[in-house]
């Protein structure tokens, strides 16, 4: 029996993280599965290319890791949701963040979806004091996905959470 395209990425997503840890020490491969879980557990979508991308969402931006690798081994759709989710870091931080949002506009809605889900993630697992970062970016995640009718439940989640952590 094969494996299925999202088992694969998340092997892969795990090899390509395995040296890193998040702030709290946790294994850093355990965002890449929360936020995959996120996509399709509490957004509903079960598509595997998006799952693929949401798992390897961070191996470009993160790790040794480039788009042809990962179109090699994924396909295009994920190649270019996980190319939408990373940042050029080679750029000053302002000038960085605003490349990076046009970015997002103008990819695959699929990737601003996996954006959704990774800061659900990580405003959810982010310490009282640096919440207000997590707001921020998710206020920007918002604004971005105002029109992508496929991610109003998405949406709404993510701004409940947001209430239900009391900074509406």
């Amino acid at each position: 029996m094969n494996k299925s395209l999202w088992q694969n990425a998340a092997a892969f997503a795990a090899n390509a993280h395995r040296n890193q840890t998040r702030h709290d020490k946790r294994p850093y491969i355990s965002h890449c599965f929360r936020v995959a879980m996120t996509a399709n557990l509490v957004f509903g979508f079960d598509d595997p290319e998006v799952l693929a991308g949401a798992l390897l969402h961070d191996t470009i931006e993160d790790c040794d890791v480039d788009y042809d690798e990962i179109i090699g081994e994924f396909g295009r759709n994920v190649a270019d949701y996980v190319a939408a989710m990373t940042k050029d870091m080679r750029m000053e931080e302002t000038s960085r963040e605003i490349a990076y949002d046009q970015q997002l506009a103008d990819g695959p809605w699929q990737g601003r979806l996996i954006k959704l889900a990774d800061v659900f993630d990580n405003f959810t697992d982010s310490p009282m004091r640096t919440r207000e970062k997590y707001i921020t970016k998710a206020e920007r995640i918002l604004a971005l996905t105002e029109k992508d009718e496929q991610l109003q439940g998405a949406r709404e989640k993510l701004r409940g959470l947001m209430c239900e952590m009391a900074t509406c």
